[in-house]
């Protein structure tokens, strides 16, 4: 079966050795599904912090961006690396990955019932060129137990996960009322929109 990149969809990508700087196995797994070639680097304790003053929308532009200048020192003339960061943001506050136990349940009870933001921020980066850009998406949750987030929780250990859920695992099935935007956004990837930027490089 042919590869996108040996048609005339993503044939511009044949110049590039084509870097994902994410461990995240949902990234991996959506970027395989364009059907190019890259391989998976990963540097230790990248800072992650960010200014005060941001907004939903800025914070995970910057991230990815940031992610992507601590690997310009080690890049070749011919990689293109590809960073990004997803957060949950409710209510003006940003969601990580929870501490523990614990402070999962206590993202999920603040989401329940509540309609929060999904938002990555994704940076290709060349020797020669950067494109950031970020994608949201609105997602609605129902009221949620206090059974069934401790169910989750406890089955499904979310401490990788920004606001502890993953849409496509067990909570996404019963606890997700609508989404607006792109569902492989709150994966952590907006292929789409990725696969669009691509092409134009």
């Amino acid at each position: 079966m042919p590869k996108l990149s040996d048609g005339n969809m993503l044939d511009n990508l044949n110049k590039y050795k084509v870097v994902l700087a994410s461990n995240s196995p949902r990234r991996k797994e959506l970027l395989s599904g364009l059907g190019i070639q890259y391989e998976v680097k990963t540097l230790p304790d990248i800072d992650e912090s960010f200014p005060e003053g941001l907004d939903g929308v800025e914070i995970p532009a910057y991230i990815a961006r940031a992610k992507a200048d601590a690997y310009r020192a080690l890049m070749q003339s011919d990689e293109l690396i590809i960073t990004a960061d997803t957060i949950v943001w409710l209510d003006g506050e940003v969601m990580g990955k929870p501490m523990d136990a614990a402070d999962a349940c206590r993202m999920l009870r603040a989401l329940s019932g509540k309609t929060h933001q999904v938002i990555t921020g994704v940076c290709l980066t060349t020797t020669d060129h950067q494109k950031v850009f970020s994608t949201v998406t609105d997602v609605t949750f129902c009221c949620l137990s206090e059974e069934e987030i401790t169910y989750y929780v406890e089955r499904y250990q979310p401490m990788d996960k920004a606001g502890s859920y993953g849409i496509q695992e067990w909570i996404g099935f019963v606890g997700v009322e609508s989404i607006s935007g792109s569902y492989f956004n709150v994966m952590g990837l907006p292929i789409q929109r990725l696969y669009t930027e691509l092409k134009k490089l």
